[in-house]
């Protein structure tokens, strides 16, 4: 009877091994067709640069002033990276993008929810040209089914990815829990995270909206955009306690997350206008 119960429960392995296996097989596909892998090519790369300081950036520019502090950190830092940003607004992915160094923001990613931007084919391929996204599951899954197989080789290739572990923009403006694929990406390729805290972009443009709405007066709403020390994680160091360190440096500089917790800014950084 031992021997049977014995048998029993090693078919049941191999049945749940093969269920694994035939699911991360068809996740990867579904991922493999939803990615856009010529929206990274020479060419869509300058159509996306021309695009965001000619077209879009100008036209954002009459609604937003932006000031972008600690962009200097990125002589010391070699790709690639993991940039996580709070998130609280369609603004956050362009505003970031043209605050980084050009070589950097040329050889970035934007992790996009694959059930948000991936619908519709034509608006996949049109957020990916403009914005280089890449689609990721936001919900089920897991780095080892297969679900991130075309994020891995991006890094791999030395792309940085820009990631917003919120999950979803903020409907009030204060920072929800972050979850910690970033920090597992971060762990399993050796790479730093550089936290972003992006502020104002909510008051601009929140949810909602498709495009900013003009202030009152005529000045423009103020954006701040924050690059941060890489934070590498310690030997052993779990994800939630790396992407702890991240909640840390937004409320350094006066972010509100949702239990209420805040600390003011202690480190001055140089600060570079656009606009």
């Amino acid at each position: 009877m031992g021997g049977d119960l014995g048998r029993s429960a090693a078919a049941k392995g191999a049945d749940l091994g093969r269920s694994a296996a035939t699911k991360g097989a068809q996740v990867r596909r579904t991922m493999a067709r939803l990615d856009v892998p010529w929206a990274r090519c020479g060419f869509a790369r300058r159509v996306r640069e021309a695009f965001l300081t000619l077209v879009l950036g100008p036209m954002i520019d009459c609604y937003i002033r932006t000031r972008t502090h600690g962009r200097e950190r990125f002589k010391d830092i070699d790709a690639p990276v993991i940039l996580v940003s709070n998130h609280s607004s369609h603004l956050d992915t362009p505003t970031i993008l043209r605050a980084l160094p050009r070589r950097w923001r040329d050889r970035t990613a934007v992790a996009a929810a694959a059930d948000y931007f991936y619908k519709k084919r034509g608006v996949a391929a049109f957020v990916a040209l403009m914005f280089n996204t890449v689609p990721i599951q936001r919900r089920g899954g897991g780095l080892g089914d297969g679900a991130t197989d075309h994020v891995d080789r991006l890094i791999e290739q030395r792309w940085n990815l820009l990631m917003y572990p919120e999950g979803t923009r903020s409907r009030d403006g204060r920072i929800g829990k972050l979850r910690s694929g970033a920090a597992a990406f971060a762990a399993q390729h050796g790479v730093p995270i550089v936290p972003i805290y992006v502020s104002g972009t909510h008051s601009a443009m929140p949810p909602g909206r498709n495009w900013p709405r003009h202030p009152r007066g005529l000045r423009r709403h103020k954006v701040d955009v924050h690059f941060g020390a890489p934070i590498r994680a310690a030997e052993g160091e779990a994800g939630h306690d790396v992407m702890a360190r991240v909640m840390t440096f937004f409320e350094s500089l006066g972010a509100e997350p949702r239990n209420g917790r805040a600390v003011q800014m202690t480190e001055p950084q140089p600060v570079v206008r656009q606009g």
